[in-house]
This record gives C-alpha cells, sequence and structure tokens, in this order.
C-alpha cells in the first residue's frame, strides 16, 4: 500500500475533470466542500488499494469513536473523483461509517478521462467506458481492503452516485456479503438477477429524475416478487445529484431538504450495522 498525499491525489483529480470537458469553473464551484473536509476534525489518510498489476487512489474518512464501525465503498459519478465526494466520504465519518472512497479512473490517462458525445451532442462521461469486470474487480478488492481495517467492524456496505448507483446496485446482485446497498439516483440495470441479492438495499432518488424514476416501480416489483428487502425514498422537488448540489452554499431548497433527510436516514440506519 503507497501512500500519496491529498494534494496529489485532487491535483489527479482536477485534471480527469477537467479532461472530461467539464472544465474547471466545475471544480471551482467546489471550493466549498474541499473547505469543508479542511476543516474536519476527522482523521483522513489518502492510499492506494492494490492487486495485481492495479492501484486504486483512494480517500479514507474515519469516524471520531473509539470502537469499531462500518465501512462504506463509494462509487462516485461518471465523471470523476472530486472534491463533492470526498466531502461525502467525510459525512459518511460523521455518520459513523468509515468512508472508503476511490478514483475509478485510476490508472487512466488524461485522453481516457476525456468524455465523448452521443448521438445527441450530449457529454458522456468516462466512468461509463469503464470494463464491467474491471469495475467488478475493483469493487471486490475495496470491500476486502475496507473489512480488513483495523477500525472496521467486518461490516461493509456499497454506496453510489448515478452511474455509480447503478455500479453499486449491480455489484450487491453478486457480493453476497455486503451488510447494505445505498443507491442514490441509480438504476438497477440487470433486473432478472434481482433473486440473487442478499443485502438490503436502500434507494435515495429524486423527484424530478424522471429517467431513473421510471425504473422505480418495476425494481420494486422485481424485489418484492424475489422476497428482497428495497426501501425507495424519493425526495420530491430534488434533483439528479442532490448529494452534490445539496450541500453546496446556494443550493435550492429542494436539493438541501433531500441532502439533509439523507444523512438523517444513514444515521438512523447506523446501528443495523454494529
Amino acid at each position: 500500500m503507497r501512500i500519496v498525499t491529498r494534494r496529489q491525489f485532487l491535483e489527479g483529480s482536477a485534471t480527469g475533470i477537467v479532461a472530461a470537458g467539464w472544465g474547471a469553473s466545475s471544480l471551482c464551484a467546489q471550493d466549498w466542500a474541499q473547505q469543508a473536509v479542511d476543516k474536519s476534525p476527522r482523521r483522513h489518510e489518502m492510499v492506494q488499494v492494490k492487486y495485481g498489476a492495479r492501484a486504486l487512489d483512494t480517500f479514507i474518512s474515519y469516524p471520531q469513536s473509539q470502537g469499531k464501525s462500518p465501512a462504506v465503498v463509494m462509487l462516485h459519478d461518471v465523471i470523476a473523483f472530486a472534491p463533492w465526494f470526498e466531502n461525502v466520504a467525510d459525512k459518511f465519518a460523521e455518520a459513523g461509517y468509515i468512508g472508503v472512497a476511490p478514483d475509478m479512473l485510476s490508472g487512466r490517462t488524461p485522453d481516457e478521462r476525456k468524455a465523448t458525445k452521443t448521438p445527441e451532442g450530449k457529454n458522456l462521461g468516462p466512468a461509463r467506458r469503464l470494463p464491467l469486470d474491471q469495475v467488478t474487480a475493483d469493487l471486490n478488492a475495496l470491500t476486502d481492503y475496507a473489512r480488513k481495517l483495523p477500525g472496521c467492524n467486518g461490516k461493509v456496505c456499497v454506496v453510489g452516485f448515478s452511474w455509480g448507483g447503478d455500479e453499486a446496485f449491480r455489484f450487491a446482485l453478486g457480493r453476497r456479503d455486503l451488510a447494505a446497498a445505498f443507491i442514490f439516483y441509480g438504476k438497477c440495470t440487470e433486473p432478472d438477477k434481482i433473486p440473487n441479492i442478499q443485502a438490503p438495499v436502500y434507494g435515495f432518488y429524486a423527484g424530478t429524475d424522471t429517467n431513473v424514476g421510471a425504473t422505480i416501480p418495476e425494481t420494486t416489483e422485481k424485489m418484492k416478487a424475489a422476497g428482497k428487502f428495497y426501501d425507495p425514498l424519493i425526495f420530491e422537488g430534488a434533483g439528479h445529484g442532490f448529494m452534490q448540489a445539496g450541500a453546496s452554499p446556494n443550493a435550492k431548497e429542494a436539493d438541501k431538504k433531500a441532502w439533509d433527510a439523507s444523512w438523517v436516514k444513514l444515521k438512523a440506519l447506523r446501528p443495523k450495522f454494529d
């Protein structure tokens, strides 16, 4: 395991975001998130989680409690690791979880981190070009790593946002020893595999997100038919990405309410993973 500095990590993330085509303004708009983490009283470290020839640059945030805690392996959105994601990891630590936040684009060149265009001319984030087998292998390595952390009580959850939500759900369909899956505005992309899932699934969705929202009824029906636990929360008026936008100082009221309500729920769930 190689320790990397936070500055090196964030500089690499900044390069990825700019290369992806979202521009430096995206980073400047997240100064509040970086400042919040800088001021946090919780312990952070930057590590590389290695398996085989692969190394995942990973930010870890630890709770201040003396006892052992569950861990959450996190998946960012389709763009890249960014300050908002680091801030969410720190908030998980505040809620009593060890936040394990990898850059899933680790090892990618600036060109490989660039966005491509859909036929409609929209940006297509680089994470969607990651091989699914690699994503699964990364998540298996990260889960194993998190479980072995000295401060972990052996319980590991997976959490994802947007693209990361899709992949967290997909991972939970195959990994049988997860304590839970927290899905933020992500889809179940392989509904036929729902009977395989073992972990309870908690969904956090934006009321104005009609794309993801359209999939919730089918997921609910299939999870119920398979006898699986699925608890979807839909925050009316909130937009896709509220776990980034809702923490911003100039957040819209609905996004801020969704951010606050999500942490109330996650903190209430925390004792289930002792």
